[in-house]
């Protein structure tokens, strides 16, 4: 705790300070982004830092893989579906992002389950079930490290395949308003790739 509260001092010190005037506005008027990026929990996906962007720019989703799960609303909790529909009907925002990454934990967990059972973690997972076929059929000879990206890249490609299914994000972007992309980025190589559907394949942006 005491470096948390360190980091604050800092903050509060240097950053605020440099910034007062946004995060009046930003508490003043409440918050208006123009994006939302659905991504990872990893603690080494420092989103903001990333894009470069300032607070209020990006409303951020974090899930274990970044996964968009189907849409089925029903009498459980939804905790991304919740925060889904919260940016597209109430922010408006304009641009929806998946934003996957590489040596991910849950891709990984999703190849190789772990011996001891999980509570949720596994459940969760199952949503990125057809990524694993998808790679098993096209590839069913790769390298471990090659079947881990294949399955980072495929898994991106289910979520946007579940985001098209929410009707009320599904409406908007037939009707011009909200644009949905995926995008995958490698730290180790300081690499980002945007998919492009009509190719079906990521290419560097």
């Amino acid at each position: 705790m005491e470096r948390l509260i360190e980091g604050f001092h800092r903050f509060r010190r240097t950053y605020f300070e440099e910034h007062r005037s946004r995060f009046e506005r930003l508490a003043g008027r409440g918050q208006r982004p123009h994006y939302t990026i659905v991504t990872c929990c990893d603690s080494r996906i420092d989103t903001t830092r990333i894009f470069d962007a300032v607070p209020g720019e990006i409303f951020l989703i974090r899930n274990i893989a970044n996964l968009i799960p189907p849409y089925r609303p029903d009498h459980q909790a939804h905790s991304t579906s919740a925060a889904l529909e919260y940016a597209v009907r109430a922010l408006k925002v304009g641009q929806l992002v998946v934003l996957g990454h590489a040596r991910c934990g849950g891709i990984a967990a999703l190849l190789e389950p772990p011996r001891e059972p999980t509570d949720f973690v596994g459940q969760w997972m199952a949503i990125a079930a057809p990524a694993l076929e998808r790679i098993e059929q096209k590839a069913p000879a790769a390298s471990p490290e090659q079947r881990q990206r294949a399955a980072e890249l495929e898994s991106l490609k289910v979520s946007l395949a579940n985001l098209q299914a929410f009707p009320w994000v599904r409406e908007r972007i037939e009707e011009g308003s909200l644009a949905a992309d995926a995008l995958y980025i490698d730290l180790e190589r300081g690499e980002l790739l945007l998919y492009d559907p009509k190719r079906d394949r990521f290419e560097p942006v």
